[in-house]
């Protein structure tokens, strides 16, 4: 389901936006029969609260809605979203707005709450629709929650129906939608083309689920934006097993490509005029007699040599392929993002994207972009100071260092060694795991939105 906006056939409920602050200046400009009725709901302007104000005969001529006081604000998003999802049935359109909220973030939490993931069970529909509020661009807004829609989609499909080949048929829809080119590099192809790791790490997985790469372009004028995904559709760990409980969530982990796909969807609905390219290398990380071993040395499509330390750390191996392969050709940016390592949540938890930029200039636009576009980022260092503990010495590189300390680190300078110059790198959750407005549990984007935010400025579109 893709969320969009309802048309105004002039029929839609007048909607009022009021926070606590704001509420008895407002008030103070209705009927009396209304503030009395409000009083008599203990209506204030509450978080999530609604109230319906009724004509003589009992129809809605108004709602209003809750947003909250000046905490809610300062520690939530998308707080329209929350109401909303209270209102009844009908169709709704923004009139007064004395609480001054954004209305560019409103609308989008309006849409991105009604969201629904109803693959195998039947999901009630948001009752409430909005109208696009005057003044926001409703193309924009619509294409990035179309965008998000997508990626929690992928992320939320379990991995039997969601391995390599269905995440191919994925990116095949997209590519046919927007007329973008897709070339497919299947398994037995892997090692003939020099993608060695991905073949290693994807050559475990039953036949029917073996490893490929995905190549899709779009685009054919303006600067070159390459996007590379973590494509794991499924992680067991490799021969390093992982406990149960850190297995049960491994659907998400090729949340790194579905959020590249989100955000290539966005870039393509809305005809950026760049050259995009996205590389995702789709693999299983499954056990079988075939499985690589921990102790095994690896050779990159770059010829750097990787010890093998942890079969757990194969996110790393498939990307260090697929950026190599992207940095031989000129890209005026390179962006990739991965459910790569549990150190990045331990760092900052699951609502902040962490991520590394080899150019200040760039960390601070996307930083900015984050706060415009409700979508929370935070520079992490490439500390060049700890790239000796992804020297082991027998190899060039290791895919995991002892000791446990500053992994995500370590792993984007893992990845820093197959990139091109100018790089951006997320190590993103991809998972809600408590409803939040506009999030409901499961699958989410991270990242995506600041990204697209700030486009114009890292590409001077």
């Amino acid at each position: 389901m893709i969320p969009t906006f309802a048309s105004d056939d002039g029929s839609a409920v007048p909607l009022d936006l009021v926070t606590t602050e704001c509420f008895d200046t407002y008030s103070a400009d209705l009927p009396e029969s209304h503030r009395v009725w409000l009083d008599r709901q203990g209506f204030t302007g509450g978080l999530g609260k609604i109230a319906l104000l009724p004509d003589e005969a009992g129809d809605i001529i108004r709602a209003i809605a809750g947003l909250g006081g000046r905490k809610d604000a300062e520690r939530g998003r998308f707080l329209l979203a929350k109401a909303a999802a209270q209102l009844p049935a009908g169709t709704y359109r923004i009139d007064a707005n004395p609480a001054d909220a954004n209305l560019d973030e409103a609308a989008l939490g309006w849409l991105l709450e009604s969201y629904r993931f109803g693959r195998y069970s039947a999901a009630p529909e948001m009752r409430a629709r909005l109208v696009a509020p005057a003044g926001v661009d409703a193309p924009r807004i619509e294409a990035i929650a179309a965008g998000e829609a997508l990626t929690r989609d992928l992320i939320n499909t379990p991995a039997s129906d969601m391995g390599p080949a269905e995440l191919e048929a994925a990116v095949s829809d997209l590519a046919r939608e927007f007329d973008a080119r897709l070339a497919v590099t299947p398994t037995n192809d892997l090692l003939a083309e020099n993608l060695p790791l991905i073949h290693t790490v994807g050559r475990a997985a039953a036949p029917h689920r073996g490893p490929r790469l995905l190549d899709m372009r779009w685009g054919d004028a303006g600067p070159k934006l390459t996007l590379v995904g973590k494509g794991v559709c499924f992680d067991t760990g490799g021969l390093n097993l992982k406990p149960g409980a850190s297995m049960g969530l491994m659907k998400k982990d090729m949340g790194g490509a579905a959020t590249v796909l989100g955000l290539a969807r966005m870039i393509m609905a809305l005809e950026l005029p760049i050259r995009l390219r996205v590389l995702i290398p789709a693999v299983e990380n499954a056990v079988s007699g075939d499985a690589f071993r921990p102790g095994d040395i690896l050779r990159a499509r770059n010829g750097l040599t990787v010890e093998i330390n942890n079969t757990d750390a194969e996110g790393r191996l498939v990307l260090a392929d697929a950026l190599a392969l992207g940095a031989e050709e000129d890209s005026d940016l390179t962006i990739s993002m991965a459910t790569l390592t549990g150190a990045a949540r331990v760092a900052v938890g699951p609502d902040l994207a962490p991520f590394f930029a080899s150019a200040d200039d760039d960390a601070a636009r996307l930083s900015d972009a984050a706060i415009r576009a409700a979508d929370p980022v935070w520079r992490m260092p490439f500390h060049a100071p700890y790239e000796a503990q992804i020297e082991p010495g027998i190899a060039d590189l290791d895919n995991a260092p002892s000791g446990g300390m500053a992994g995500s680190i370590t792993a984007a300078l893992f990845l820093r060694r197959f990139a091109a110059q100018r790089y951006v790198h997320f190590d993103i959750y991809g998972w809600q795991p408590s409803p939040a407005p506009a999030r409901p549990k499961g699958g989410v984007g991270q990242g995506a939105r600041a990204v697209l935010e700030a486009l114009s400025d890292l590409l001077g579109l």
